[in-house]
């Protein structure tokens, strides 16, 4: 009587580790998966130790979260992105006095005020000259008027800054300061290019001033309005 033959030995060394099916867009992952597992499982084999004591028993994959940091802004109102190239230019402007201060003030203060995703402000000027005279109001002292700040808006458009958009609104130059991506930033610029045919000369795209003068203060704080009396130099 014959004995069975002795069963088949089992081939040592690592096999490749099947990888589950995958739908949808993860398939294409799981394909570059099952071939790596298949050539580390095949590299391995042939580096193994001949007494196959080392085995590649699985491949194990982690995907990391990628944190992402929040901004830590003062106060409630979030933030804008500015242009750099802008701001130092109303930096000089300042020095200069080639813009007076109830203009830089009356412009930062709409900036800042902002329906994100629009650049449009809802103030009218009667509120921007009660916004900006909130803490002149607490302390007793002097105010801006809301004449001061109708004259403002009007250089600020004529710089190009600012456009009335109608119904009390401003609109802000969002290439010089805006709230919100910048999807939302070319979705705006390509309405306000197309509503002035795209003029290189005009809002958004042409900011004034156009050159430095010297020009007087006129924040009028407290002092009745006398057009006649105001001096520019330059």
């Amino acid at each position: 009587m014959t004995s069975d033959p002795p069963a088949r030995r089992r081939q040592r060394g690592p096999r490749p580790v099947p990888v589950p099916a995958a739908t949808g867009s993860e398939a294409e992952y799981g394909d570059i998966l099952a071939v790596l597992g298949q050539q580390l499982g095949e590299k391995v084999a042939h580096a193994a130790d001949p007494s196959g004591r080392r085995r590649l028993t699985g491949v194990h994959f982690e995907y990391a979260a990628d944190p992402k940091a929040v901004h830590d802004m003062a106060g409630g109102a979030g933030y804008s992105l500015a242009s750099n190239w802008f701001t130092q230019l109303l930096a000089q402007l300042a020095v200069a006095n080639s813009i007076t201060k109830s203009q830089l003030c009356v412009f930062l203060f709409v900036a800042g005020g902002q329906v994100p995703g629009t650049g449009i402000t809802q103030y009218t000027q009667q509120e921007i000259t009660d916004g900006l005279n909130k803490i002149a109001a607490q302390k007793g002292g002097k105010m801006i008027t809301r004449s001061t700040v109708n004259r403002a808006v009007q250089a600020l458009c004529g710089y190009n800054w600012v456009e009335k958009a109608g119904n009390g609104r401003i609109q802000i130059n969002v290439r010089l300061w805006f709230q919100g991506n910048s999807t939302a930033q070319h979705e705006v610029l390509a309405e306000i290019g197309e509503r002035h045919e795209y003029d290189p000369e005009s809002f958004p795209y042409g900011v004034g001033p156009e050159g430095a003068h010297q020009e007087e203060l006129d924040l009028d704080f407290g002092v009745k309005e006398d057009l006649q009396a105001r001096k520019r130099t330059g």
